[in-house]
Protein backbone atom coordinates (compact mmCIF):
# COMPACT_ATOMS: atom_id res chain seq x y z
CA UNK A 1 0.00 0.00 0.00
CA UNK A 2 1.16 3.48 -0.79
CA UNK A 3 0.64 6.23 1.72
CA UNK A 4 -0.27 9.88 1.30
CA UNK A 5 2.74 12.12 0.47
CA UNK A 6 1.54 15.25 2.24
CA UNK A 7 4.10 17.64 0.76
CA UNK A 8 3.17 16.66 -2.81
CA UNK A 9 -0.45 15.51 -2.67
CA UNK A 10 -1.72 17.98 -0.11
CA UNK A 11 -0.91 21.37 1.34
CA UNK A 12 -0.06 22.43 4.91
CA UNK A 13 -1.10 25.79 6.35
CA UNK A 14 0.15 26.97 9.73
CA UNK A 15 -3.12 28.51 10.79
CA UNK A 16 -1.85 29.70 14.16
CA UNK A 17 1.69 29.34 15.44
CA UNK A 18 1.92 28.06 19.04
CA UNK A 19 0.87 30.92 21.32
CA UNK A 20 -0.75 31.70 24.67
CA UNK A 21 -4.32 32.56 23.67
CA UNK A 22 -5.03 34.23 27.04
CA UNK A 23 -4.98 37.77 25.74
CA UNK A 24 -8.02 38.18 23.51
CA UNK A 25 -10.09 36.19 21.09
CA UNK A 26 -7.85 34.98 18.26
CA UNK A 27 -8.48 33.90 14.70
CA UNK A 28 -6.31 31.66 12.58
CA UNK A 29 -5.11 32.77 9.18
CA UNK A 30 -7.79 32.60 6.53
CA UNK A 31 -7.15 29.93 3.91
CA UNK A 32 -8.80 29.15 0.59
CA UNK A 33 -10.62 25.92 -0.17
CA UNK A 34 -10.89 26.96 -3.83
CA UNK A 35 -8.28 24.46 -5.04
CA UNK A 36 -8.92 21.74 -2.46
CA UNK A 37 -11.77 19.37 -1.72
CA UNK A 38 -11.14 18.79 1.99
CA UNK A 39 -9.53 20.33 5.07
CA UNK A 40 -8.33 18.51 8.19
CA UNK A 41 -7.79 21.11 10.89
CA UNK A 42 -5.69 20.11 13.90
CA UNK A 43 -5.98 22.22 17.05
CA UNK A 44 -3.34 21.35 19.62
CA UNK A 45 -3.44 22.49 23.24
CA UNK A 46 -0.40 22.45 25.49
CA UNK A 47 -0.75 23.91 28.96
CA UNK A 48 -4.46 24.57 29.40
CA UNK A 49 -5.50 26.95 32.16
CA UNK A 50 -9.13 27.22 31.09
CA UNK A 51 -11.49 26.21 28.29
CA UNK A 52 -11.75 28.16 25.05
CA UNK A 53 -14.58 27.98 22.54
CA UNK A 54 -13.67 26.84 19.01
CA UNK A 55 -15.76 27.96 16.04
CA UNK A 56 -15.24 27.50 12.31
CA UNK A 57 -16.07 30.43 10.03
CA UNK A 58 -16.59 30.52 6.30
CA UNK A 59 -15.22 33.73 4.78
CA UNK A 60 -15.85 35.61 1.54
CA UNK A 61 -12.23 36.75 1.11
CA UNK A 62 -8.89 36.78 2.95
CA UNK A 63 -9.58 39.94 5.00
CA UNK A 64 -12.32 38.65 5.62
CA UNK A 65 -14.90 41.25 4.68
CA UNK A 66 -17.68 38.89 5.76
CA UNK A 67 -17.53 35.73 7.85
CA UNK A 68 -20.17 33.39 9.26
CA UNK A 69 -19.78 30.64 11.85
CA UNK A 70 -20.84 27.26 10.46
CA UNK A 71 -21.60 23.80 11.82
CA UNK A 72 -18.87 21.17 11.50
CA UNK A 73 -17.73 17.75 12.69
CA UNK A 74 -14.75 17.17 14.96
CA UNK A 75 -12.89 14.42 16.78
CA UNK A 76 -11.22 14.82 20.18
CA UNK A 77 -8.14 13.26 21.74
CA UNK A 78 -8.96 14.02 25.36
CA UNK A 79 -6.13 12.02 26.95
CA UNK A 80 -2.88 13.93 27.46
CA UNK A 81 -0.22 12.68 25.07
CA UNK A 82 -2.62 10.23 23.44
CA UNK A 83 -3.18 9.42 19.78
CA UNK A 84 -6.62 7.81 19.69
CA UNK A 85 -9.38 10.11 18.55
CA UNK A 86 -12.87 9.71 19.94
CA UNK A 87 -16.02 9.35 17.86
CA UNK A 88 -17.11 12.00 15.39
CA UNK A 89 -19.02 14.77 17.15
CA UNK A 90 -21.26 17.32 15.46
CA UNK A 91 -20.74 20.93 16.51
CA UNK A 92 -23.35 23.59 15.84
CA UNK A 93 -22.28 26.96 14.47
CA UNK A 94 -21.73 28.06 18.10
CA UNK A 95 -18.76 25.63 18.19
CA UNK A 96 -17.52 23.62 21.15
CA UNK A 97 -15.68 24.25 24.41
CA UNK A 98 -12.27 22.65 24.77
CA UNK A 99 -11.39 20.49 27.75
CA UNK A 100 -8.91 21.80 30.32
CA UNK A 101 -6.53 18.85 30.07
CA UNK A 102 -2.93 19.64 29.06
CA UNK A 103 -1.49 18.06 25.92
CA UNK A 104 -4.65 17.22 23.97
CA UNK A 105 -5.84 17.93 20.45
CA UNK A 106 -8.90 18.14 18.22
CA UNK A 107 -9.35 17.39 14.52
CA UNK A 108 -12.02 19.19 12.50
CA UNK A 109 -12.91 17.59 9.15
CA UNK A 110 -14.76 19.57 6.49
CA UNK A 111 -15.35 19.28 2.75
CA UNK A 112 -15.26 22.32 0.48
CA UNK A 113 -18.73 21.34 -0.74
CA UNK A 114 -20.10 22.24 2.73
CA UNK A 115 -19.31 25.94 2.18
CA UNK A 116 -21.86 28.49 0.99
CA UNK A 117 -21.46 29.86 -2.55
CA UNK A 118 -19.40 33.05 -2.41
CA UNK A 119 -17.62 31.94 0.79
CA UNK A 120 -14.69 29.81 -0.44
CA UNK A 121 -12.41 30.45 2.55
CA UNK A 122 -12.23 29.26 6.15
CA UNK A 123 -10.70 30.26 9.47
CA UNK A 124 -10.83 28.99 13.04
CA UNK A 125 -11.85 31.36 15.82
CA UNK A 126 -10.82 30.83 19.46
CA UNK A 127 -12.28 32.72 22.40
CA UNK A 128 -10.09 34.07 25.18
CA UNK A 129 -10.12 31.32 27.83
CA UNK A 130 -9.34 33.74 30.65
CA UNK A 131 -6.23 31.85 31.83
CA UNK A 132 -2.91 30.83 30.31
CA UNK A 133 -3.68 28.36 27.52
CA UNK A 134 -1.24 27.48 24.76
CA UNK A 135 -2.69 26.53 21.38
CA UNK A 136 -1.65 25.96 17.79
CA UNK A 137 -3.59 25.26 14.61
CA UNK A 138 -2.36 23.30 11.60
CA UNK A 139 -4.48 22.84 8.49
CA UNK A 140 -3.94 19.96 6.06
CA UNK A 141 -5.62 20.50 2.71
CA UNK A 142 -6.25 17.51 0.45
CA UNK A 143 -8.06 16.67 -2.76
CA UNK A 144 -6.09 19.20 -4.78
CA UNK A 145 -7.39 20.19 -8.18
CA UNK A 146 -3.89 21.14 -9.34
CA UNK A 147 -1.48 18.92 -7.39
CA UNK A 148 2.21 19.60 -8.07
CA UNK A 149 5.47 18.80 -6.32
CA UNK A 150 5.38 22.34 -4.87
CA UNK A 151 1.90 23.62 -4.08
CA UNK A 152 0.84 27.23 -4.43
CA UNK A 153 -0.16 29.30 -1.41
CA UNK A 154 -3.66 28.93 0.02
CA UNK A 155 -3.47 31.97 2.34
CA UNK A 156 -3.29 34.85 -0.13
Amino acid sequence: MKGFVLAEQGHVVQGLAPIDIDSAALNSDVWSMGDYGHASIIIGLGVTGAAATVTLEECDDFTPSNSTAIAFDYYAEAVAGGDTLGARTAAAAAGFATATTDGIFYVIEIDASALTDGFPNLRVALTDPGAATFAQITVILSGSRYAEAESATAIA
